[in-house]
């Protein structure tokens, strides 16, 4: 089971007072899953090889409909950062149906990606930005109260499951958006949880020794089964060689794609330079069918981050500067700024009804003669949905006691 939250939230501030399959399909996914990559190494480099999972469909969601509202050098900057512009009708198009589909996925996977804009009592937002946002990817509009972020006018038990999970306004994540200024709050999120196509077994869990990237080997919780696997050996533009494994999902809608070193030696942060969206495509497209001993550590990983310090080292500027933003499209006025922009993220990986076994787990790695692929080192993930590649969450494993 890998239940998943990942949430994202942009405060949109005024700097006045608080009362105011084609050629177009495959560059699109490219564009994403490099948008994906590019995320992936700038959280690496704030969390110096520490465990981490951030969601990029979230974050380019939220991003996009900013890019509703944004204009002149601050749309610039956004369609710079993400690679493209849902100004564009061909792209919103395409984008607004890849939405819809994943909405529409069912066979027993749980997901959901949508976005809230919490408005201000009192706010004013310009209707054409209203109906475009309310047709993007199942979002919605609801009022709240930043004045006091501890009340809001919705009725917190009967909201979305976001909202009662303790994300919406006087939550932590919020931070000081309490502030009389902030006028609007845009919160993407990304849940997903669904079982394995072929479980692993409740009686063949055992401690694994875990090799982490300081040489500390640790006795970790790891999950086994044998069964059939897509996995490929590969080796990057810089030579270094890497075990690949991809597991699928009930439904086989979505997938998680394992990058593994094959030496030990090989920290990850030589490899992650090195991978692009048309290396992780042809990695996925070459992979083969073959039946292998798995063993996954079990692991959970929460975490947030500061995306506007990420954001502005990307080149997006203009959007949190109270001066030169450029968010006129959100209400037909000028002076609103992005003052905060937060990614909060947690992620389990485990087997439903596990019982740890030490000895099973041994007998078989001893005895089988099938290959193994062993994940007792540190690795990149990706939480991908299986037919497109379209990157729900990536993230690093470095210690799964952590």
């Amino acid at each position: 089971m890998l239940p998943l939250l990942l949430v994202t939230l942009f405060l949109v501030s005024s700097s006045f007072s608080a009362g105011g399959g084609s050629p177009l399909t495959e560059a699109l996914w490219l564009l994403k899953t490099e948008f994906a990559l590019h995320l992936y190494r700038s959280a690496a480099a704030q969390r110096n090889g520490t465990n981490f999972v951030i969601s990029p469909a979230s974050v380019s969601l939220s991003l996009e409909i900013l890019q509703f509202g944004a204009r002149g050098n601050t749309g610039w900057q956004l369609a710079s950062a993400l690679g493209y512009t849902v100004q564009d009708p061909r792209v919103r198009e395409f984008l607004h149906s890849v939405y819809t589909t994943l909405h529409n996925s069912s066979q027993g996977i749980g997901m959901e990606l949508a976005c809230t804009l919490f408005i201000h009592t009192g706010a004013s937002l310009s209707p054409c930005f209203v109906q475009q946002v309310s047709r993007w990817a199942n979002s919605s509009l609801e009022p709240a109260d930043f004045g006091e972020p501890n009340r809001t006018t919705m009725d917190v038990s009967k909201g979305t499951p976001r909202q009662s999970m303790g994300e919406g306004p006087g939550s932590p994540l919020w931070g000081q958006a309490g502030a009389l200024s902030t006028q609007l709050s845009i919160m993407g999120t990304m849940t997903f949880q669904s079982t394995w196509q072929r479980r692993f077994s409740s009686m063949a869990s055992q401690p694994l020794p875990f090799t982490c990237a300081q040489g500390l080997v640790l006795q970790v919780p790891a999950m086994h089964q044998v069964t059939e696997v897509s996995y490929g050996q590969f080796q990057d533009a810089a030579g270094h060689k890497v075990n690949v494994l991809e597991l699928l999902y009930l439904g086989r809608v979505a997938s998680l794609f394992l990058v593994l070193p094959q030496n030990k030696d090989t920290p990850l942060d030589l490899i992650e330079p090195h991978l692009t969206a048309r290396v992780i495509h042809l990695w996925a497209t070459r992979l083969k069918r073959t039946r292998m001993d798995v063993f996954l550590p079990r692991f959970r990983i929460q975490n947030q981050f500061d995306l506007k310090s990420i954001l502005r080292s990307w080149g997006i500027t203009d959007l949190f500067d109270p001066l030169k933003a450029n968010l006129k499209g959100i209400s037909g006025q000028d002076g609103f700024y992005v003052s905060e922009a937060t990614h909060k993220a947690k992620m389990e990986l485990s087997e439903e009804g596990t019982k740890s076994s030490a000895a099973t787990a041994v007998l078989l790695l001893r005895r089988s003669r099938t290959p193994a692929f062993k994940a007792d080192r540190p690795f990149i993930f990706l939480l991908r949905e299986h037919s497109t590649g379209f990157v729900f969450s990536i993230g690093r494993l470095s210690n799964p006691l952590d």
